[in-house]
């Protein structure tokens, strides 16, 4: 769980604030879901934001694939999901040959609904296709454009996300790789947290039981309640031109220097995109001018995870010094009070029992939170239980 300490600043207008909130109930709502993905969560919505692409590296079976899937759900967006394999044939990514076009003696691909106009893309075994795919991505990933033929076609593609179970070691694929500007590494999750795996899991395979049985009676599942406009996420990138970088630049380029000086491969780009991505970091917690507090997304700028100790070595003081727990530090009670009073405001305007739903289960993560990281604490404890009483109590009247 990363701490992010420091006072917000509240000069964004009321629709930049709302958006953020309702990016952060987002975020709760999948935090509540999938235990022991914090991290993961925190990492997608900062590359959602900042447009940037995410490498997720770990063995199957960690619900990479579901948290995206997920995650475009909740937001109005366009999604693309495949898996690549070393027979993946571009057309199964790009779309295929116009014919007509063809006939007429033009080269054309037809695009729609395929990886070129998404919004938001997941390529499991990304490293696995071929050298045709890996090609057309490079462009795609980084300047979000595709070769059409003669055409040079703009993707609305906001971020790629990567998942992979090792790092390829081949030269050839570096400068793919580097199109990734996050990397994170997730594993099963650990023994003490697998009754909490449990719950949830069943949750969610309760979830698509019901909505099995809906469809095999001939009825249509209600959809989840879409909890962020593609619209918002579209304003929330354009205002990482309003967050002032000044006081922290010169700090932020030391860092670079000394991970550079251990080591640590952190080419020109990276580095460019690592400070839109601190950029990010102070936007997400509601601030116009960026602390060193935000310098928490540079530990996942690494090539190779051995790289990760480095980086935690050089940050690791400066963060503490301005009181930013790099160890899973509990939150502060009163951090989690604050996002209950948010919730709370939040809940008369969730009037399906879907959105009450997830509202109640992101109540419940806090219960859950305060009884672990603060058991004397009877006090918050039942003031989030009355709020949970609430919920429920409206959830019996929400419409279906």
């Amino acid at each position: 769980m990363k701490t992010i300490t420091g006072g917000r600043n509240v000069s964004w207008p009321k629709e930049t604030i709302q958006s953020l909130h309702r990016l952060q109930a987002l975020e709760t709502t999948l935090k509540a879901r999938f235990t022991g993905r914090d991290l993961v969560v925190d990492l997608l919505a900062l590359a959602a934001v900042c447009q940037e692409n995410l490498l997720v590296v770990g063995p199957p079976g960690t619900a990479k694939t579901e948290i995206i899937q997920q995650f475009t759900t909740l937001v109005d967006t366009r999604g693309f999901h495949y898996l690549l394999t070393r027979f993946t044939e571009p057309t199964e990514l790009f779309g295929p040959l116009d014919l007509e076009q063809f006939q007429k003696g033009t080269y054309h691909i037809r695009t729609e609904g395929m990886l070129p106009e998404a919004h938001i893309a997941f390529l499991d075994e990304v490293f696995q296709g071929s050298s045709a795919i890996l090609n057309s991505l490079l462009a795609l990933l980084n300047e979000r454009i595709f070769y059409n033929g003669a055409v040079r076609q703009r993707s609305p593609l906001l971020c790629m996300i990567g998942a992979t179970n090792m790092l390829p070691e081949d030269p050839s694929l570096r400068a793919f790789a580097d199109r990734f500007s996050l990397r994170v590494e997730v594993d099963t999750v650990p023994e003490d947290r697998v009754g909490e795996l449990l719950e949830q899991g069943w949750d969610l395979e309760h979830g698509r039981i019901e909505r099995a049985k809906l469809l095999a009676e001939g009825k249509e599942p209600p959809r989840e309640l879409r909890e962020l406009q593609l619209k918002e996420l579209l304003a929330l990138h354009a205002r990482l031109l309003e967050v002032d970088l000044k006081e922290i630049r010169p700090q932020y380029a030391q860092v670079i220097r000394e991970l550079r000086a251990q080591g640590v491969d952190i080419s020109d780009r990276r580095a460019v995109k690592g400070l839109k991505l601190v950029a990010g970091a102070a936007l997400l917690r509601e601030a116009d001018e960026a602390a060193p507090a935000d310098f928490w997304p540079i530990l996942h700028l690494w090539n190779r995870p051995e790289e990760a100790d480095a980086i935690r070595e050089v940050l690791e003081p400066k963060l503490e010094e301005v009181g930013h727990s790099l160890n899973g530090a509990a939150r502060e009670v009163t951090e989690i009070m604050l996002e209950l009073g948010r919730l709370d405001d939040e809940l008369p305007a969730q009037r399906t029992s879907g959105a009450r739903m997830a509202h109640l289960m992101a109540l419940s993560r806090l219960r859950r939170e305060v009884i672990v990281d603060h058991p004397r604490d009877d006090a918050a404890r039942q003031r989030i239980e009355a709020t949970i009483r609430q919920a429920m109590e409206q959830l019996e009247g929400a419409d279906v």
